[in-house]
């Protein structure tokens, strides 16, 4: 699983038909204190999330597994949304 920050969405209006009606959303990844991480992902949006929300995801074959993305071609899936972070 990753920690991400929603930063923004992708609109394609050609693409596999398995991916119709599903939102897909660019993440950045963070680290537990909430400071940036290199790179950004596209994510296909399971629990509408919202512009800047920190966001869980999982990707490669757990992707597959959450809700609504069973046979689609997803690599990148949001499965929850943060409310709070803690390190002890």
């Amino acid at each position: 699983m990753m920690l991400a920050r929603v930063v923004g969405t992708v609109v394609a209006t050609r693409k596999d038909p398995r991916l119709e009606g599903k939102k897909l959303l660019i993440l950045k990844p963070v680290s537990p204190e909430g400071k940036d991480e290199a790179g950004y992902v596209v994510a296909v949006d399971t629990v509408s999330a919202g512009y800047r929300e920190r966001v869980l995801a999982v990707a490669g074959s757990s992707a597959r597994l959450a809700e609504g993305c069973k046979d689609t071609p997803v690599d990148t899936a949001i499965v929850g949304i943060v409310d709070d972070v803690r390190l002890d």
